[in-house]
């Protein structure tokens, strides 16, 4: 049957559309593409073809349909043959040592779009210009992905995965041979790339083909295996695990954690966690949650205190759905359930490492060695227990692409790097992954629950110990909506020429002095030699950071993916001040006054964040 030919009156359109429709062999997304012709739905053609989605450091991510601006096999294709033009440019040994392709459970039936469809297209197209391909016979946490690229030295990974997003949403992740995810300008170079090799070559579409191809295998069974040995290294209260009563309840928010979490939990020798039976097997509806994110805490998580109550488990722990996140829950002794924030978990986990370690090392010098990460928008907790241990604290950007980058150039000069984490529920409690890992990073809290559990101390119990002895770390996070890119520009720029005066930052902020300002954005920094930052800047995002005198920080910074301007303020308190509640106080009148003085939500029509 001959496709329709596309005649909006807009002959840009027109010629996007007709390329499409050459190109697409996926007769779902065609008859998609006609049906919107022949209705003459513009509005919805322009929607789809106007503008091709974005490559960046992350990959790309947007829903799943026909059209340039979405994710479907044609641009699956041509995204993997830009990539793999770029991996050619970049060694000349790409046809020796191959590529690691994983993917999680999502599908779209309306477009015929799947994560495992378009991991095959991927390999096929690996394939047809002769590079080994190492695709995953079954669905993988993305952790796995970067596991693989790093053990079996190969030069890069893909993962097709759209983790916590909502269910229509697919996406593509890009991991070097370091292991860690892309960094410019490596974005830049694959996205032209792409943009010179948009038609589909030879044997792009033949995924029967290139399943038979002896350059394809699946490495599934031996990463599984060596993956489950290396996480081991961490187990350090194995016959604690055994004979210990703690019982935890896991959700896996029906993405594909269940199967490894459970197996991590075997092989540190921990009691298997009770699994939330509706939300075990994955399911790419995700019909029992508004939004498969356990961010989102009580909503996403309360099957699994249903669950906890019926077996009478006192600590949840939850996955997104490609498991590279955590979260965890606890039951109070008031019979309510504390979901514990990304920072709160950060510290727990960043003190059960150092702990372990300190148990381990009996060479006392070897601190100097130790390195621990954070994002510079997460609790600054660690540098303090890294000022009173002896450790190294770094932080980094937003995002693990830095932090991963940042540990693999520690490891490569003989450094240990213990920890690394960020507030949205992201940990690196291994280096055998240069990524955020909810796997590794549930049976290490498992054994934590555990070893506490056996001095009858609870998690909450232990972040009060943590606070007490290394200072009170409170924070509150948050964000506004704003659709109107111009409200933000001058929202921002307004911070930079405060009170009309020309480059100057504001010295307070309604009673709260300000000490110190850095801005990320232009590359300003108060506390620096020559007032010039250190961590990398980026005129296309915006970012300030400001220090005060009584302890507190706050960043305001857009969102690379939503209409959002973020905030995120912590009061980080001296040893000893341990008045929990004045302080609470403190941070919610400083969190005040940023919002009345700095976001002005009503002179510039800002939305608050639903509740």
């Amino acid at each position: 049957m001959d496709k329709v030919s596309p005649n909006t009156g807009d002959a840009t359109l027109d010629q996007a559309v007709g390329e499409w429709l050459r190109y697409d062999k996926n007769p779902k997304t065609v008859s998609l593409v006609e049906k919107l012709l022949k209705d003459d739905d513009i509005e919805t053609l322009k929607k789809h073809f106007s503008s091709r989605m974005e490559f960046g450091t992350a990959g790309l991510r947007a829903a799943m349909g026909p059209g340039i601006s979405c994710m479907n096999d044609l641009t699956i294709i041509q995204t993997t043959q830009g990539f793999c033009r770029y991996l050619e440019e970049s060694f000349d040994n790409l046809r020796e040592r191959g590529v690691v392709i994983g993917y999680d459970a999502r599908a779209h039936p309306p477009s015929g779009g799947s994560s495992k469809h378009f991991a095959k297209l991927a390999g096929a197209v690996f394939t047809s210009r002769g590079v080994p391909v190492h695709l995953f016979s079954d669905i993988t946490p993305t952790p796995f992905v970067p596991f693989t690229v790093s053990h079996l030295g190969l030069c890069a990974g893909v993962m097709v995965t759209a983790s916590h997003n909502p269910k229509q949403d697919n996406g593509y992740k890009v991991y070097w041979e370091n292991g860690a995810q892309i960094v410019s300008p490596h974005d830049k170079g694959i996205s032209e790339a792409i943009m010179d090799n948009l038609e589909p070559w030879s044997g792009s579409w033949d995924t029967e083909g290139a399943l038979k191809n002896s350059l394809l295998e699946d490495p599934y069974q031996e990463i599984h295996t060596h993956y489950f040995k290396a996480i081991q290294k961490h187990c350090h209260h194995r016959d604690l695990n055994k004979s210990s009563h703690v019982k935890i309840v896991h959700t896996s928010v029906h993405g594909v954690g269940h199967t490894f979490v459970q197996a991590a939990f075997k092989a540190f020798d921990l009691h298997p966690p009770y699994p939330v039976a509706e939300q075990k097997d994955p399911d790419p509806e995700f019909p029992t949650v508004k939004y498969p994110n356990p961010e989102e805490g009580e909503g996403v998580l309360t099957l699994s205190f249903n669950l906890a109550k019926a077996e009478g488990a006192t600590v949840v722990l939850a996955n997104d759905p490609d498991a590279d996140r955590l979260a965890a829950a606890e039951k109070q002794e008031s019979g309510e359930w504390r979901v514990f924030s990304g920072n709160e978990l950060g510290a727990l986990l960043g003190w059960w490492m150092f702990h372990c370690w300190k148990e381990q090392e009996t060479n006392a010098a070897a601190v100097k060695n130790v390195y621990m990460l954070a994002s510079t928008v997460s609790s600054k907790i660690l540098r303090a227990i890294a000022l009173k241990e002896g450790f190294h604290f770094e932080e980094t950007l937003t995002g693990f692409k830095w932090m991963g980058n940042r540990a693999r150039d520690l490891l490569n000069w003989g450094k240990t790097v213990l920890f690394a984490f960020e507030e949205a529920i992201g940990y690196m409690c291994s280096p055998s992954v240069l990524d955020k890992d909810g796997v590794s990073a549930a049976a290490i809290a498992g054994e934590m629950v555990s070893y506490l559990a056996a001095k009858h101390k609870s998690l909450s119990q232990q972040l009060t110990s943590i606070y007490e002895e290394y200072g009170y770390h409170l924070s509150k996070n948050s964000y506004f909506i704003c659709h109107d890119q111009k409200v933000i520009r001058s929202l921002f720029e307004d911070l930079r020429n405060y009170g009309g005066s020309k480059d100057s930052y504001p010295t307070k902020c309604g009673p709260f002095a300000i000490t110190a300002v850095r801005d990320l954005t232009t590359g300003y920094d108060s506390n620096q030699p020559g007032n010039k930052a250190i961590l990398p800047t980026s005129r296309s995002s915006q970012m300030i950071t400001f220090t005060f005198s009584n302890g507190g920080v706050a960043t305001m910074r857009t969102s690379g993916t939503e209409p959002k301007i973020k905030y995120y303020t912590e009061l980080c308190a001296a040893p000893g001040n341990s008045n929990v509640k004045h302080l609470k106080e403190e941070l919610d009148q400083l969190v005040s006054a940023i919002v009345e003085n700095f976001f002005q939500p009503q002179k510039n029509k800002l939305q608050p964040k639903p509740e």
